[in-house]
C-alpha cells in the first residue's frame, strides 16, 4: 500500500472488501461534507450505490460531479481529492485493476506477429 493508497489516506471512508492479484474492490461511503486526502486511482470501474454530488480536484483543476444511484462509470487512471458537497451520503463501490491497459488481453490472445 502506498502513501497515495486511498485505504491509506482515508481508511475512515475507504475499506478494502475484496482483492486478488487482478483486482482490487474499494467500499466507499462518506457524509454530506466529507473530504478526501490527495489519492491515486488506477484504471477503475466505479458503481454508485447511492446519488451524490461531491466536488473532484486536481491541483488547479476542480470539477463538480452529480451522480444518480446506479451509475457505472469508467474512470482513468489519475490522482484527486474530493469533498461531498451535497446534502446526501456516498455509498460507491470502485473496481480497481491491478493490470496495466491490454495486458490481459495480450496474454488471452499471445504475442503479436
Amino acid at each position: 500500500m502506498s502513501d497515495q493508497d486511498p485505504a491509506f489516506t482515508d481508511p475512515q471512508l475507504y475499506t478494502v472488501v475484496f482483492e486478488n492479484e487482478r483486482v482490487r474492490v474499494l467500499e466507499y461511503r462518506d457524509q454530506p461534507g466529507d473530504r478526501t486526502h490527495a489519492h491515486r486511482h488506477p484504471d477503475t470501474v466505479m458503481v454508485t450505490l447511492s446519488a451524490f454530488r461531491r466536488r473532484v480536484s486536481d491541483g488547479e483543476r476542480s470539477v463538480e460531479v452529480s451522480l444518480p444511484a446506479g451509475a457505472v462509470r469508467w474512470i482513468g487512471a489519475q490522482q484527486h481529492s474530493g469533498a461531498n458537497v451535497g446534502d446526501t451520503p456516498t455509498h460507491s463501490f470502485f473496481v480497481e485493476l491491478k493490470e496495466a491497459p491490454g495486458e490481459h488481453t495480450a496474454a488471452v490472445l499471445g504475442p503479436q506477429p
